[in-house]
């Protein structure tokens, strides 16, 4: 049998649009793709949509947890939760596990961490940080790194030993220049950590604990003094460069500018900047709480016509959870800023994007698989292609249901999106040509994942 699985009667989400066809897999890749194909297994895909599973760009994964998080989320239900969704590789960040991953030793940490824990696959950013500027860089590139990343943003408790740090204005060109001759992209988080810093303090000190005043507290030219430096910074060393979870119309068009002038930047936004608005935080809650802040209705608005226009290459989840203790909180400004939403990526995305909005379906398959991919080189992603790796995500359209905290993988049930009805559903997810995930059976309990060294 040439093909030991067939996936058939689905509408099948090419690179190139979308048709109703067969695809064949052996050996975890796509064989072939045509009609009337035979395989030893065959999956029926009739009312579905057969699209490449997700390549989730910004996820947070605390293990190790060092002794100080090891109760946040791990790689086996992190996993879990990305198989669940649709999600079926990710870009990990190099925080908040501890130690923080910034050299050839923290980041074996962190492979062996996640030794048989993976369910999805898995690539690795490295961390640029004020203290691995003397061959910590030069190591994460030697060990597989598919990226680097920073914050501009205050980060890290500097009561952790081996906790990620923020740069300085010297890190990050220096930083920069040592990361533009490995030829792999840097990612930044863009906040004006002196200003939004003291403006926190200020707000503390008046009074303030409701999430429409710390959101109060990052105003959008936080967000936009950070990023025309990183562009500055990126002309002078010639660094490869990506806006991490941009959460305002003007830190696009400064990226829209700088593409213009021949800067080698993109960005990304995330799921709750395009779902949630900063009018309805105070009915949700710290739960809600992240950074850059959700912003106003008019900022939402402005970011979906950017999406739809091309402007902001991809979406992510920007998955950073926490425990519960950490969000049960009425004062936003004591609360952690993170938001749980790894396992709803697609369903949320193809509601609001094609169902919602008319997005054509192959652009919908660059902003959650192919771009991403092509931009931190997973090659064998992103696509449904001849060669690629058989990932799949299953989805039904038109499925509507309500998200229970029951059903999410976490390992703290705790998501913004509880209680929401969503209008489409992941079916089935296929990792390398084993179904990780089915409606049907849930989460497999098996561990095919690989970490995807560069």
């Amino acid at each position: 049998m040439q093909n030991e699985l067939v996936i058939k009667n689905g509408l099948v989400l090419l690179e190139d649009g979308e048709v109703r066809t067969d695809i064949g897999v052996k050996d975890g890749k796509i064989n072939m793709i045509g009609n009337n194909l035979e395989g030893e297994q065959v999956i029926d895909a009739s009312g579905l949509i057969v699209s490449p599973g997700m390549v989730d760009a910004h996820v947070h994964i605390t293990d190790p947890g060092g002794g100080y998080r090891d109760e946040w989320e791990g790689y086996i239900t992190g996993t879990a939760a990305s198989a669940k969704g649709g999600v079926t590789s990710f870009m990990e960040m190099p925080l908040n596990q501890v130690p923080a991953t910034v050299d050839e030793e923290t980041l074996n940490i962190k492979y062996q961490a996640g030794e048989n824990k993976l369910k999805v696959d898995v690539a690795s950013f490295g961390g640029l940080v004020p203290f691995n500027l003397e061959g910590g860089i030069q190591e994460l590139d030697a060990g597989g790194v598919a990226g680097y990343k920073c914050f501009l943003g205050s980060c890290g408790d500097p009561l952790i030993t081996g906790d990620f740090q923020n740069v300085d204005d010297y890190s990050l060109y220096e930083g920069m220049r040592q990361i533009a001759k490995t030829g792999k992209v840097l990612a930044i988080h863009s906040e004006n950590a002196p200003i939004t810093d003291k403006l926190g303090e200020i707000a503390v000190a008046n009074g303030e604990t409701s999430m429409e005043e710390y959101v109060a507290t990052r105003p959008a030219f936080t967000e936009v003094e950070a990023i025309c430096k990183a562009i500055l910074m990126a002309k002078v060393t010639g660094c490869r460069l990506h806006i991490v979870h941009v959460a305002c119309k003007e830190g696009v068009e400064e990226v829209i500018k700088a593409r213009e002038e021949g800067v080698d930047v993109t960005c990304e936004t995330c799921v709750h900047y395009l779902y949630f608005a900063t009018e309805e935080l105070n009915a949700i809650g710290p739960v809600a709480k992240c950074s850059p802040p959700i912003r106003e209705q008019k900022q939402q608005d402005a970011l979906w016509e950017h999406v739809q226009a091309g402007n902001i290459s991809f979406v992510t989840s920007d998955h950073s959870p926490c425990t519960p203790d950490l969000k049960d909180t009425e004062d936003a400004f004591e609360a952690w800023g993170g938001i749980a939403g790894l396992q709803n990526d697609v369903d949320i995305l193809f509601d609001e994007a094609v169902q919602k909005r008319g997005m054509p379906l192959k652009q919908f398959v660059q902003m959650i698989a192919s771009k991403p991919a092509d931009l931190y080189n997973l090659d064998q992603k992103g696509r449904i292609s001849v060669g690629k790796d058989a990932d799949f995500v299953l989805i039904k359209p038109n499925s509507s249901y309500t998200l229970k905290a029951e059903d999410l993988e976490y390992r703290n049930k705790i998501s913004p999106y509880i209680g929401r009805e969503i209008g489409a559903q992941v079916y089935k997810t296929i990792l390398r040509g084993q179904t990780i995930y089915s409606k049907g059976t849930g989460v497999t309990a098996e561990f095919p994942g690989e970490f995807i060294k560069k």
